[in-house]
């Protein structure tokens, strides 16, 4: 059975999606979401009664471009409040292993892979090569070394990784390591992410300005205009 994303697009007049987005996406089963933002005071079933039939329609298109791409494709039509909570709920619904926030691409030459503090973990390589195209040059495994933790181990855990890339099939001179010391793991992240295309991450913790600026995932897509898969930690 193959893996399941999550691709929330906001409603009613959602970003197009990058076509070379979709065909990478397609050996996946994809899950469509639709949030419809509404105001306060506006009742879910009254909008769902008047904007419900037009909502749909758009989230049936995009899914037929999925389905025409050979993936197998679902819908959900969610109207709140609050995006990131329909999110989680649909994602957990379904059994989603990965989210899309997505982005316009032409192209994949370069992949950025934040790292967490582990490198025992199975999910993040198959979604590493749903992005890798033939047009990708470089996959860079980034590890932020903050706080008490030593370069040492940061430099193991990017080395590691590549190694299981390397015996999964991944080109090695195309798998590179970047380490680098710093007290702003975020802002780390989010500078680099601007020299790529793509980034692969894991879910990050939570943080107490995500409700204010957005996760990571959000502010990168946000930062860079490039797609982001966030997959859920099997570690």
């Amino acid at each position: 059975m193959a893996d399941t994303i999550l691709v929330p697009l906001e409603l009613p007049d959602p970003e197009p999606l990058s076509p070379l987005l979709i065909e990478d996406l397609s050996s996946l089963d994809v899950v469509v979401l639709g949030h419809y933002d509404l105001p306060e005071q506006t009742p879910a079933s009254s909008a769902r009664e008047q904007f419900g039939e037009a909502a749909q329609a758009t989230l049936d298109e995009v899914a037929a471009s999925f389905a025409d791409a050979g993936a197998s494709v679902r819908t959900r039509l969610v109207f709140g409040k609050d995006r990131a909570a329909a999110i989680r709920q649909v994602a957990v619904e379904e059994d989603c292993a990965a989210e899309l926030d997505p982005a316009p691409t032409e192209g994949v030459e370069r992949i950025l892979v934040p790292l967490p503090d582990v490198a025992e973990f199975d999910r993040l390589p198959r979604f590493i090569r749903v992005l890798s195209e033939d047009s990708t040059q470089r996959i860079t495994l980034f590890h932020v070394v903050e706080g008490e933790e030593r370069r040492e181990r940061g430099e193991a855990v990017v080395s590691e990784t590549r190694d299981r890339l390397v015996d999964d099939g991944f080109d090695a001179d195309a798998v590179d390591t970047l380490v680098v010391e710093g007290d702003e793991h975020d802002e780390e992240i989010l500078r680099v992410a601007a020299d790529y295309d793509a980034v692969v991450m894991y879910e990050p913790q939570s943080r107490l300005g995500d409700r204010v600026f957005g996760t990571l995932a959000d502010r990168i897509a946000d930062e860079t205009r490039d797609p982001v898969i966030v997959v859920d930690r099997d570690y």
